[in-house]
């Protein structure tokens, strides 16, 4: 496997051997955390195939000690009903413990004191500090609090983010909304998945059966938060609409949802395994949410070989094409229902077939991660913020 990596990166890149340390930080990483944390975990995984290439996770914990070998928690306190997500106590001591990483390239997952604190290391010690804007934050204030909070999240977002050697976003809709507002440096750089584990050989054929379902159902799934911005009343109401043989699987967790005999609802799957034959194990996707920054469960959906009704908006439009499921009208309980039906019509499982064979060729981790790497070597090269015999430039190697 080492070597198939090294051979895409060498393909693509002609630089291999550079030996860096890249330092990832972020609030957003607890018990029941998303797509942050399956990113920073994906990028861990992938970085230990390569010994010249040393990562760190700094993230908020209970004390000042190590996870593991590369997750650093910063003590700091739990902030009430946000699904065990903490904040730290001391941006200066944020500050101190990212200095004593010593990181060549620093990446920010959040826009709160963790990124004020990545941007003071940076200036006083010269190295390029990159933020990765994995939510749309604005819009979800905005929904929560109105449009005079929206706009006022939006300028510090805009004051912020200008600050940062570059911005990545993972979709054109994300990192276009930045330049919007100003943010000149921002780039789309997409996520990705790990195809190995999300794939349609998890298939349980016992699950309807474990959900009191006959075989005959058609088995529709959601997997994520219940938020506002998710939409799944729109969903639930869609499913109601349909009526049999339809039946909706709701994993995760959040603010309690309208009861239907025709949902069954499952918490919150930690372990990775467990919700890929879940969704290996189900027929479609829907995903009812408006603002998706990138939609990663929808990548996950479609590596194990679903097709996917999503909404025409955001992230999730720029994966889903028609062949491989349906974008609906947002907001549209109608439309949405329609959607699941006209899915089924088109046939799910050449729809499934291409959706697999299209996260595999272009959003595996093996095709991202060198994307990424690329940005972080540029970046580094550009600042020449390292003498020529130290580590992250003395070994950039042509081959």
């Amino acid at each position: 496997m080492a070597k198939r990596f090294s051979t895409i990166w060498a393909h693509q890149y002609t630089l291999f051997n550079i030996k860096m340390h890249l330092v990832d930080i972020t609030l957003f990483y607890a018990p029941e955390s998303g797509g942050v944390k399956t990113y920073l975990m994906a990028k861990t995984k992938w970085l230990s195939n390569f010994s010249s290439l040393q990562h760190s996770i700094v993230v908020p914990g209970l004390k000042d000690v190590p996870y593991d070998d590369s997750v650093v928690s910063i003590p700091s306190v739990r902030v009430p009903f946000m699904r065990g997500y903490r904040m730290p106590r001391s941006r200066k001591y944020i500050a101190s413990v990212l200095s004593k990483l010593q990181p060549d390239c620093i990446e920010v997952g959040d826009p709160f004191q963790f990124a004020w604190a990545a941007l003071e290391v940076g200036r006083r010690t010269n190295i390029p500090v990159v933020a990765f804007y994995h939510s749309d934050l604005p819009q979800s204030i905005g929904l929560r609090f109105g449009k005079l909070a929206e706009r006022a999240a939006m300028k510090y977002l805009s004051y912020l983010y200008r600050q940062f050697d570059l911005v990545l976003a993972p979709s054109a809709t994300m990192a276009q909304k930045l330049r919007d507002i100003g943010v000149s440096r921002a780039r789309h750089q997409p996520l990705g998945v790990d195809t190995s584990l999300f794939s349609p050989a998890w298939r349980n054929p016992g699950l309807r059966a474990r959900l009191g379902l006959p075989e005959s159902a058609r088995l529709l799934v959601y997997a994520g938060r219940f938020t506002k911005e998710k939409n799944l009343p729109l969903l639930i109401r869609a499913v109601e609409e349909l009526g049999p043989p339809y039946h909706l699987l709701i994993i995760g967790s959040g603010p309690a949802l309208p009861l239907s005999k025709q949902v069954s609802l499952m918490h919150f799957q930690q372990d990775a395994c467990t919700l890929a034959t879940l969704m290996a194990s189900c027929d479609v996707l829907v995903h009812p949410g408006l603002q998706e920054t990138f939609g990663l469960v929808v990548l996950e959906a479609m590596a194990c070989g679903l097709p996917v009704v999503g909404m025409a908006s955001g992230g999730v439009a720029e994966l889903v094409d028609d062949k491989t499921g349906i974008l609906v009208k947002p907001g549209s309980m109608e439309d949405l229902a329609q959607g699941i039906r006209h899915v089924y019509k088109k046939g799910i499982a050449e729809l499934g077939r291409n959706a697999r064979r299209k996260v595999v060729q272009q959003y595996d981790w093996d095709h991202i991660m060198p994307q990424l790497m690329a940005q972080y070597v540029s970046l580094i090269a550009s600042r020449g913020q390292r003498a020529a015999s130290s580590p992250a430039e003395a070994s950039f190697v042509n081959h």
